[in-house]
């Protein structure tokens, strides 16, 4: 457990699901860091302290958590992510209560395991990703920095999503496939095959609708 109090940096809808889980994590969280106009207002029984050029001031007492959301693309939480680590802040990882992680997986700073989420034997997740609820990660899987595996997805053993890629809600992947970086699959998706260029894809095969 982190003796540091928790900041969370984005004070959307991603937030307060983070919030729950934080706090079913352990975490005494200080406060929110978001846009100038929200300042001193809540979300749900926390304040936005300040904004993301604030992040300078909590270095010495918290660690921080990117709780913006990411679809199609990750720059944001990126570039918030680098802002941290140019102010010589602390990114920490944050495992939901109810989330089940095999003491065999890795995981990368800076991501968020969600309620009731599976991460198995042997997965590596890399740094900044959004596991949320009921996603399953399973043996040897890997997912690289910056993913966000949306609710119920599944990525079955062996399975690899490159960096910065979107799985939607229960899309579903085959043992063993691949997918490319800078991908959004689409929600209920079934990639049965190895995804190779970056784009948008959805169906049952998942076939790229449009590149990105």
């Amino acid at each position: 457990m982190q003796n540091k109090t928790l900041i969370l940096i984005g004070g959307g809808g991603h937030c307060k699901s983070v919030i729950d889980v934080a706090k079913s994590a352990g975490f005494t969280i200080k406060g929110i860091l978001d846009t100038p106009e929200n300042v001193g207002k809540k979300v749900l029984d926390y304040v936005v302290v300040g904004t993301d050029d604030q992040i300078k001031d909590y270095v010495r007492e918290s660690v921080f958590l990117v709780t913006v959301g990411q679809i199609k693309d990750a720059t944001l939480r990126i570039k918030l992510h680098r802002k941290v680590a140019e102010a010589g802040g602390e990114l920490t990882t944050v495992v939901a209560k109810t989330a089940r992680v095999s003491k065999y997986a890795v995981i990368g700073k800076g991501t968020v395991i969600m309620h009731q989420a599976v991460v198995n034997a042997d997965a590596k997740i890399g740094k900044g990703c959004i596991i949320n609820t009921f996603a399953n990660i399973e043996h040897d899987a890997e997912i690289g920095d910056f993913c966000h595996i949306s609710t119920g997805a599944m990525v079955n053993g062996c399975c690899k999503v490159g960096e910065e890629t979107f799985l939607g809600s229960q899309s579903v992947m085959v043992n063993g496939t691949e997918i490319a970086s800078g991908c959004v699959i689409a929600a209920g998706a079934m990639i049965r095959k190895h995804i190779t260029k970056k784009g948008i894809y959805w169906g049952n095969p998942a076939t790229l609708k449009m590149e990105l």
